[in-house]
């Protein structure tokens, strides 16, 4: 049975309060900024490593047209 329109993170909400609460009750309440600390930090990183890579992956290109 197709779906008519597909399911975005809005429409998903019993399931992400029950996985909201697990995280809760496995991490307990002190340690869930550290831990959304800890994502931020490797998201950043992830992030600048994709920049870099897109800036080497620019300058190889700039340097074959020479």
């Amino acid at each position: 049975m197709p779906r008519s329109e597909p399911r975005t993170i809005v429409g998903m909400g019993p399931e992400w309060i029950v996985v909201l609460v697990v995280i809760l009750v496995l991490f307990g309440g002190s340690q869930l900024p550290k831990l959304a600390r800890g994502l931020g930090s490797a998201q950043r990183e992830f992030k600048k490593g994709l920049d870099e890579g897109t800036a080497d992956d620019d300058t190889k290109k700039d340097d074959k047209k020479d």
